[in-house]
């Protein structure tokens, strides 16, 4: 199977029709839309639920795990976002896919720990959901390391990239990194903090351009530094991308995702060479 999604996500594997998807949606029109398209694309058959009951007896009535669900914020039975408040609960990865979007929602959303959410506002939601998906099911091919001198910084990064489903390891220094990196060749892109006591990341990303090359480990700085030109000095000394803290969570998973899509292109290339 190939896909290529529309933000330029390419997938050539096989494909999912093990996981269980459920969909919790009222509208005829958006359910046909998004059965019948991620049984063409992916050949999952999704379990569409049109009320919060259904959605509980479909829970009940399996003890099949759920992969992932995708929901309205507000169901027949649910319209105040019960719906989404027990997916939750049950620790089941859900999409969030509605035609509702003002700040504060978005910042309910994110504070939920949710996969995504996807906007009805355009003619292309419904493949945009398909790529979120298609990702969600992928992401654990995806090994990725974070270095950071603090717990906490550690922590916030790692929870985010889990709920998107990726492997994390976690390094607290400099040192540890390049351990880790050594014993896990399949890490494709490393997290960095740049401000860290042994090794900085600027002195990090040097040496491992010294013997890793873009073409088969992706480097992303951070810092919560002021100084726009740390961006300039990272990239100098061999990174890939370069990210100002406090982020926002959806330019952090953008940010991820360019790169990672870029290392799968660039090594699919470099395989097609070597077979021409």
């Amino acid at each position: 199977m190939a896909f290529l999604g529309i933000s330029g996500m390419q997938y050539s594997g096989g494909m999912f029709a093990g996981a269980r998807i459920i969909l919790a949606e009222d509208s005829n029109v958006f359910t046909s839309m998004i059965g019948r398209r991620l049984k063409e694309l992916f050949d999952i058959d999704v379990e569409i639920c049109r009320s919060f009951e259904e959605l509980q007896l479909s829970y009940d009535k399996s003890t099949d795990p759920i992969t992932l669900a995708i929901s309205n914020i507000n169901l027949p039975g649910a319209e105040n976002g019960e719906a989404l408040e027990y997916l939750v609960d049950l620790s089941i990865p859900t999409i969030v896919f509605t035609g509702t979007f003002q700040e504060g929602m978005r910042d309910k959303l994110i504070a939920k720990d949710i996969v995504d959410y996807i906007l009805k506002d355009n003619v292309f939601a419904v493949d945009l959901l398909a790529e979120s998906i298609c990702r969600f099911l992928t992401n654990h091919r995806h090994h990725v390391l974070i270095v950071d001198d603090s717990a906490t910084a550690r922590a916030l990064l790692s929870s985010r990239l889990k709920r998107y489903n990726f492997r994390v390891n976690t390094a607290e220094s400099g040192a540890k990194a390049l351990e880790i990196l050594k014993a896990n060749r399949d890490i494709g892109l490393m997290i960095t903090d740049y401000n860290m006591p042994d090794i900085d990341g600027f002195e990090l990303t040097r040496r491992i351009r010294a013997n890793i090359g873009s073409h088969e480990l992706r480097i992303i700085g951070v810092s919560s530094s002021s100084n726009r030109l740390l961006s300039a000095r990272f990239l100098k000394a061999g990174g890939n991308d370069f990210m100002l803290r406090p982020f926002i969570d959806e330019e952090f998973y953008c940010r991820v995702n360019q790169n990672l899509d870029t290392l799968l292109q660039i090594q699919l290339m470099r395989r097609e060479r070597a077979v021409a």
